[in-house]
């Protein structure tokens, strides 16, 4: 397999439109959220690796698919503070069609809880070097993205305790006694959904950047070769 010589551009125009998105769908979902210390909450982690992202782009640019990933869900978490993910109008219109009992909207955030930190874990694992067998790295990348998810949901209980929140309400429970491990059960079929569809991907778009290509890999490390 032949890999590009060229260099990381630091001007790409893939982050920087994606910075663009979130920071404009920061502004718009802060300006009259449905409660502001739910949207403090949900909006805060969006920042912080929003702000990781640009602080160590120089050292380490990710794929464009993993900045694609981080986009989506950054969206969809942004539309959920806005209107508290139990409310958010697309929600209602999918309970309507399907026949449901409850909003699912906040089940796509679960979802992709799982979905875009699997693959981002993944990338981190292998270029870093850390992990050189892809089948271990994607066991990895899995359970990194359900332990993330049961740290949420542990954090947004015990933020309800801290600000005094119904937890029916702050957690969006909708009256759902097993919504947290629903929520995890979704994040955990996420990243494995997202690593049976989009391993290959990934791959190829490290392959395609020398300076992304795992460690091992360049050092020749028969290890690192897809089983």
């Amino acid at each position: 397999m032949q890999y590009s010589s060229r260099a990381p551009s630091l001007t790409s125009p893939l982050p920087a439109a994606c910075a663009l998105a979130v920071g404009l769908a920061l502004i718009i979902s802060g300006l009259q959220p449905y409660d502001r210390i739910g949207w403090l909450a949900e909006a805060a982690p969006v920042v912080g690796v929003g702000a990781l992202l640009v602080l160590s782009h120089r050292r380490f640019a990710l794929t464009p698919l993993s900045y694609l990933l981080l986009t989506l869900f950054a969206l969809v978490v942004l539309t959920g503070a806005a209107y508290s993910f139990q409310r958010v109008p697309l929600g209602f219109w999918v309970e309507d069609v399907l026949g449901l009992s409850r909003n699912p909207y906040d089940r796509l955030g679960h979802f992709l809880q799982g979905f875009v930190p699997a693959m981002v874990v993944r990338e981190l694992l292998l270029c870093r070097g850390w992990v050189t067998h892809r089948g271990a790295a994607a066991v990895l990348a899995a359970s990194v993205a359900l332990a993330l998810s049961a740290c949420y949901e542990i954090l947004q209980w015990r933020l309800a305790l801290f600000f005094q929140q119904p937890l029916q309400d702050f957690m969006g429970m909708q009256g759902d006694l097993g919504d947290s491990q629903a929520d995890m059960l979704m994040a955990l079929l996420g990243a494995v959904l997202a690593l049976a569809l989009l391993s290959r991907l990934q791959d190829r778009q490290m392959a395609a950047r020398p300076w992304m290509r795992p460690r091992a890999e360049r050092r020749g490390d028969p290890r690192s070769q897809p089983a």
